[in-house]
């Protein structure tokens, strides 16, 4: 096979296994990455294989289209983003300790290539943003605003699905691209003329523009979901300010990606009829314009930056005020702030290029409007501070975390107020002082935030809680590894070493990049502590076991179902009253009270469109980059079609029995009391069956 087009195979050659150039041009450099990539590669496809291997060992197939894949369940589906979402945590924290490697050995030369380099930058940041931190946040806001909001599923069950398969599908273009290379080197940015077809003409441009643009559509999908969720179908007596400060950010969050992700999909559009059809929309003659880009990048990029940080908000004011047994202080200050962020967020875009040349009275602005962000901010720091202070503080997995989280974001945030100085941003953009700082909002803002709210939620989705021994081994790795990778990044920034350099001739460097490849380490064993604790809780899933839903002592509607969680959410819709809603009942003495009849649900039926649209964008998108125009237009034949085609379903929605949801929630009741209550200092033992101890009748703490 060569390098010319066919019909069949397209652009297609033996070129792109990931050995190739390691055979025909054996060098040190070519075998040594040839085998690093190869290694990738294998790895992947071993995994899949395997992966199919059990499910087929175990006969679950079957469980796994009906229960899981065609599934609108907004539970389920949610879980299934964050599966992806930890898949591709792995992948990407690989990479980044390749590149530690290489800027630890970097002085003189190192071990990669520039290419292969510039490969590994551009996916991990890539991965990182689109196929880590949104599923990540999508999958939690999935499964727990509907429930802390009363209702029983997403407005849109069937969109729901759809999102999870167009992120499914830029994700497995992701992992496709290991397999049969090469990947983009322009930066998870994707900037021209990098991107261009000019400067880069092979596939590799192209894996980044299906892959973003899949990820972007199903973000703003996902959105308009969660949006329309939260203003119509709240519980009765749910207004908007009676609602957990998690579903404040999720809405937040919403509006930011209807109104920010569309930039991106159109940027990611005008770049591909750049490199198809020779538009010239970016290019630097005939018209073009790649500033046009830039702008519209950044138009998403910096709304996109709150996307990611304030679900994160969310889960912490969660976990302070339930791990610190008090009510969130400053509660309407929450909600003001956190919408202040979110409106603000529109107006910074320009200090990502304050070194492009533009006028110091429009930077000036930028850079003011950019400080002002930090105003809101520091109104959440200091309400989740008082949210602790005279509390009862326990320190558990989740609280570790937030505690890590409070003081390390602080330190990002100084340091953006510094970036926030056009003057001084000028110097120090484009070393690695701006590496540190992005990790340091990113890392303890939305990763900690994340990994805190899949250890508190864990028990509600699978009914047993994490193992905490090797929890709290994650969490420290975490935030030693997070200092001790970043940190020395500030001084080599501040030292003059510039950002995406492969290698290095200045030995001053060398101390600090050693010291952050030592972080790196322990970030992977971090990754393999969270392994561990996986593995080691479902095989001791009956003795972590908390089938009465409220292992935390919970304040909000979520725990006030059994765990793992019916479809059906809710046996009859909570009729709410206060703040915190499920703790008022507690203390009124009426936790988990029966209603006096029950009625039939009707719930949506499964659907095989979410699993359509995903098989349909993966070959469609990898139809397109290597030029398989019968694979593309065939796939998107069968998208229009499966969608014309549940136009004409009227069979969507089942009905659930009242005498079955009867029976399950009085077998559950009946089971409530046969566990033993059990105080907070126990929460984490194998007393724990989710029933706490009661507060006292009428307190409210």
């Amino acid at each position: 096979m060569t390098n010319e087009s066919s019909f069949l195979l397209g652009r297609l050659g033996w070129d792109a296994l990931p050995f190739w150039d390691m055979i025909q041009n054996p060098t040190r450099e070519s075998i040594i990455n040839g085998i690093i990539a190869s290694g990738a590669a294998g790895m992947v496809v071993l995994g899949a294989l395997a992966a199919m291997a059990l499910i087929t060992w175990y006969g679950k197939w079957k469980v796994l289209w009906c229960d899981w894949l065609t599934s609108v369940d907004h539970k389920k589906i949610g879980i299934m983003f964050i599966v992806i979402a930890l898949l591709m945590l792995l992948r990407a924290v690989i990479e980044a300790a390749f590149m530690r490697a290489q800027q630890a050995f970097g002085l003189g030369g190192g071990f990669l290539s520039p290419e292969h380099y510039g490969q590994l930058f551009t996916t991990h940041g890539t991965i990182m943003i689109f196929f880590m931190a949104m599923p990540f946040l999508t999958g939690l806001i999935n499964f727990v605003m509907p429930l802390q909001i009363g209702a029983r599923d997403l407005a849109f069950p069937v969109l729901n699905s759809v999102s999870f398969g167009l992120t499914a599908a830029g994700a497995a273009l992701m992992m496709i691209s290991l397999v049969l290379a090469p990947f983009s080197t322009g930066g998870w940015t994707g900037y021209p003329p990098f991107t261009e077809l000019q400067a880069n003409p092979g596939p590799g441009v192209d894996y980044w523009i299906w892959g973003v643009t899949l990820s972007t559509l199903s973000s703003t999908f996902s959105g308009i979901n969660f949006a329309v969720t939260i203003y119509k179908k709240r519980a009765p007596g749910m207004t908007l300010m009676r609602m957990p400060l998690f579903c404040w950010t999720a809405l937040c969050t919403s509006i930011l990606m209807i109104f920010g992700m569309p930039p991106l999909t159109v940027a990611t559009g005008l770049l591909a009829l750049d490199r198809y059809l020779d538009f010239h929309m970016f290019t630097a003659d005939l018209g073009g314009n790649m500033m046009n880009y830039i702008n519209l990048f950044w138009a998403f990029g910096h709304p996109e930056v709150y996307i990611l940080i304030l679900p994160a908000f969310g889960v912490f004011s969660e976990v302070f005020s339930t791990f610190s047994g008090k009510r969130l202080y400053g509660y309407t200050a929450l909600v003001i702030a956190t919408m202040a962020i979110a409106v603000l967020s529109f107006t910074v875009w320009l200090h990502h290029f304050f070194t492009m040349g533009q006028s110091a009275h429009i930077n000036a602005v930028f850079g003011i409007a950019t400080m002002l962000i930090g105003i809101p901010t520091g109104v959440k720091i200091f309400d989740w501070m008082l949210t602790m202070y005279r509390g009862r503080v326990r320190l558990t997995v989740p609280m570790v975390y937030a505690v890590g989280f409070l003081i390390l974001f602080s330190i990002g945030g100084l340091s953006g107020i510094i970036l926030a100085t056009p003057s001084i941003d000028y110097q120090i953009h484009n070393s690695l002082f701006l590496v540190a700082h992005f990790h340091n909002m990113l890392i303890p803002g939305l990763l900690f935030g994340m990994l805190a709210g899949y250890t508190y939620w864990f028990s509600k989705a699978f009914g047993f809680q994490l193992d905490a021994r090797w929890g709290y081994r994650a969490a420290w790795s975490w935030i030693v590894g997070f200092m001790l990778a970043f940190f020395p990044l500030y001084a080599l920034g501040l030292l003059g070493m510039p950002r995406r350099t492969v290698a290095f001739f200045d030995p001053v460097y060398l101390p600090w990049t050693i010291a952050a490849g030592l972080g790196a380490l322990i970030i992977l064993y971090a990754i393999v502590c969270l392994m561990a604790q996986l593995w080691v809780s479902i095989k001791r899933r009956a003795a972590l076991a908390t089938p009465g839903g409220d292992p935390w002592d919970g304040r909000s509607l979520e725990w006030d179902t059994p765990s793992p969680v019916p479809e059906y959410n809710f046996p009859v819709l909570p009729q709410v009253n206060s703040h915190d809603a499920f703790y008022r009942q507690k203390c009124d003495g009426a936790p988990h009270e029966s209603p006096a009849r029950y009625e039939p649900i009707i719930m949506p039926r499964n659907t095989a469109m979410g699993v359509i649209i995903g098989v349909s964008g993966t070959a469609v998108g990898f139809g397109l980059t290597w030029h398989m125009w019968w694979l593309a237009l065939a796939f998107t034949g069968v998208a229009l079609i499966a969608m014309i085609a549940r136009g004409f379903v009227r069979n969507t929605t089942w009905t659930l029995d009242a005498e079955a949801i009867e029976r399950q929630q009085r077998a559950w009741a009946h089971q409530l009391e046969q566990f033993e209550p059990i105080t907070r200092q126990w929460e984490q033992s194998e007393a724990n069956r989710g029933v706490p101890v009661p507060p006292k009748e009428g307190a409210i703490q």
